[in-house]
Parts: structure tokens; sequence; C-alpha cells
């Protein structure tokens, strides 16, 4: 008998994964976490019945949440992650060597743990002496913070449940606070295909439009993602994200990304019509 993983998109789209055995279930105290071993797309995380990222394709999400921002900052010593409880970002942020430190708060520690049992691949970041962990809501963490950071990616799960607090006003608002004269903050910014999640993008949008001098969304293609195509959101206090970008120093560093590079960087800003639609109605 065919094992298939399903996840609904909308009331009338389903996404569905062949795998060949669940490795791990529990619910946590804040979500239902499981992974698969699947045929194409190799171990996947499930919160909740939601895809969060697969071993074939985890590294568009991570490298284009990661290194955007990090060639604007090439050079950026504090970086703080909400969420990304899978390693992911943390990897990607942890090889630049001018990093010196990186909190990254997780509201869920099984998270945590159930990827660094089943998924090394993102979660060998773990083991880096510069990552601390904060097991703690975001949300509450960021009220502490006051010019701290250099950067802030807020790698958050979808802006319901256990994520729902990382795309209010108050936060965004924390997050400028929080980040040093010269700071960016990132943000996973969902989907702008399906209607619900092009509602939530907008939504997010208009409050980071209105807590940042410097807001813009730029865009890749995840596969196992709904639709395919995700945004993430760029916002700042002082930089640019293409007129600004240091290349010349990003490409010194010699990192070897899988999807990233500078031509991919600045056309990841061109949007669509469609995209640029929704956006001009809240700003």
């Amino acid at each position: 008998m065919d094992l298939w993983f399903t996840e609904s998109h909308t009331e009338n789209v389903r996404f569905s994964v062949k795998v060949d055995r669940q490795l791990y279930s529990e619910q946590s105290d804040f979500q239902r976490i499981d992974i698969f071993d699947s045929c194409e797309f190799g171990r996947i995380l499930v919160l909740d019945g939601f895809l969060m990222l697969t071993e074939k394709d985890e590294f568009i999400y991570h490298e284009m949440i990661a290194h955007v921002p990090l060639s604007v900052l090439p050079k950026a010593e504090n970086v703080l992650i909400i969420g990304g409880g899978d390693g992911g970002t943390a990897r990607e942020v942890l090889r630049y060597e001018t990093v010196r430190h990186v909190d990254l708060v997780e509201i869920d520690e099984a998270v945590v743990k159930a990827c660094r049992q089943f998924l090394p691949q993102t979660a060998a970041s773990f083991s880096d002496k510069r990552l601390q962990c904060h097991f703690e809501d975001g949300l509450k963490y960021i009220r502490r913070c006051e010019n701290q950071y250099d950067l802030i990616i807020v790698d958050s799960t979808d802006p319901f449940g256990p994520g729902e607090g990382l795309f209010t006003k108050e936060f965004y608002g924390n997050c400028y606070k929080a980040l040093k004269p010269d700071g960016i903050m990132v943000n996973q910014h969902e989907s702008p295909f399906y209607k619900e999640d092009a509602y939530a993008m907008q939504r997010a949008h208009k409050r980071i439009y209105d807590s940042f001098p410097i807001s813009r969304i730029y865009q890749a293609h995840i596969p196992t993602y709904p639709s395919g195509h995700w945004l993430f959101g760029f916002a700042s206090k002082k930089y640019h994200p293409i007129i600004d970008a240091n290349w010349k120093e990003w490409k010194k560093l010699g990192l070897k990304t899988r999807y990233y590079n500078p031509k991919v960087h600045a056309g990841a800003f061109a949007l669509p019509n469609y995209v640029e639609a929704i956006i001009n109605e809240v700003e």
C-alpha cells in the first residue's frame, strides 16, 4: 500500500508527497511535529499538518532568507533569528566568519530536538559555539531588546498557531527598536498566489511598511511551498537591498551557494505585476 503525505493549500487544492515511512511524531505543548522519509524530497518536516521543509529544496529558502540581507551587511556581527528551529537559517548565517554571535529564539524546544535527531542537514548548526538558543516566545523576547542586532531574521511558521504573534504591528515595531541604526530585518512573507495567503502577505507588508523607512519584497521559487511562488520581506533603517548590496565584499568570502548569487539577488526584487498590485493597495 502506498503512503502519502497530503497538505491542503486551499479548499480546492492539495499537494501530496509519496512517503516511505514516518520517522517521528510528537504532540508538543505547541504543535504536532512529524518527520517523514519521502521518495522524491528526502526527509520532510511537518508542523500541524503543514510542510515546513524538505531535504531536497530547503537550500532555496534558507539561502534566500540569509544571504540577501548578509550581502548588504557582509560584516554583520550580531544576528537574531526568531523561529528557525530546524537550524537551516542559522547554518547559512554562521557561514560568515564575521558573525560573532547568533541568538535563536524558538518557542518549541521539541522542534529543535526532533531536527537534531532526524534532520542533521539543517540542524548541524546547533553545535556551533556562536549560536545560543532561547526557548521562549519571540514576541516576548524582542520586547527586551534595544539597539542590539545588526540583522534580525524572522523565520517563522505561518501567521496562525504558535507563529501568529510574529505578524503583528507591535512585533515589527519591537524589531525596529532592537536593531542598530543601520540594521536590517528580513522575514518570510508567505505566497501571493492563493487568496488567503495573499491577504496574509498584504497585511504583514502593511505593518512592516509602516514601521521601517525602507521596505521591499523579494521572491524565490520553492517547489514544495504553496503555489511554488514564495515571498520574503526586506526592511531596513538605512540600506537599500540592491543599491547598497556589497557584492564585491560578498564575493571575496568565497561562499558556495546552490541558489543564491548577486544576479538572482537583484532579479528577486523585480516582482510580477499581480504582486505589485497587491502591494500597492497598502503602500
